[in-house]
């Protein structure tokens, strides 16, 4: 576990790079991290089975990731289940191919589960969907106002939107309940940001004002090397 996360670590100080697309930067970045991947996060992306908890979807229904990138979500689902069968359907959208090629060989077999190269803010499923979820992918998406507005319009009525990710609020508090220092405010935006990852309040704000109906939880979780430092994360889940 220490080599692999040696050459992690090293992919992270080194930064991404800031040239050429999102989805080109995207696959500079991760294609060398991408087999071990999951192994680190599991230790930074705290939250995640409880978010497909709170979902709870029922069977024959159609699910729809945004930003899956290595499909590990999709275990969280089958703890849920008895089966991933009993879904309908199951997208798992990202734009970055070296973690779709992960993806892809997680989900081998699985005959109701889909992995799709798309830009979340574009992708249309070919149907109504009952729920979408995100987890930590939005802080990473430029465009992350028009891919929660594309969740909300794949949505069916009574549909669920979920979103697991990391944040700060803002200097008076808000836009949850949690109120955060000047000092996590400043540094966790400038720390993330060098890896392609910038929290804010504003996509918790944007979820809060368009899904009134909501379950809302804040917490503080450790990051690997970083001893005694807890990182803001919120999990939100709203109906249409």
């Amino acid at each position: 576990m220490i080599g692999s996360d040696a050459r992690i670590l090293l992919h992270l100080l080194r930064g991404q790079r800031r040239q050429g697309s999102h989805a080109e930067r995207l696959q500079h970045f991760y294609a060398p991290q991408a087999a071990h991947y999951d192994r680190f996060r599991e230790r930074l992306l705290h939250g995640r089975a409880q978010l497909i908890a709170a979902l709870d979807p029922t069977p024959g229904a159609y699910l729809v990731e945004l930003g899956a990138g290595t499909g590990r979500n999709l275990l969280y689902l089958g703890e849920r289940l008895d089966s991933l069968d009993s879904l309908g359907r199951i997208d798992l959208v990202d734009l970055c191919p070296a973690l779709l090629d992960e993806a892809r060989r997680r989900t081998a077999g699985l005959a109701r589960v889909r992995v799709i190269e798309a830009d979340a803010a574009d992708y249309r499923p070919e149907g109504p969907v009952d729920c979408v979820y995100c987890a930590y992918s939005l802080t990473m998406m430029p465009n992350w106002r028009a891919v929660l507005a594309n969740a909300l319009a794949m949505l069916r009525p009574g549909g669920t939107l979920g979103v697991v990710d990391f944040y700060v609020s803002d200097a008076q508090g808000g836009p949850g309940n949690a109120r955060h220092g000047a000092l996590a405010r400043a540094f966790w935006p400038r720390w993330f940001a060098h890896d392609g990852v910038y929290p804010s309040p504003e996509p918790l704000r944007w979820l809060r004002d368009h899904l009134p109906n909501h379950q809302l939880d804040e917490h503080l979780a450790p990051v690997p090397y970083l001893p005694g430092l807890r990182v803001p994360y919120y999990r939100f889940v709203g109906r249409k």
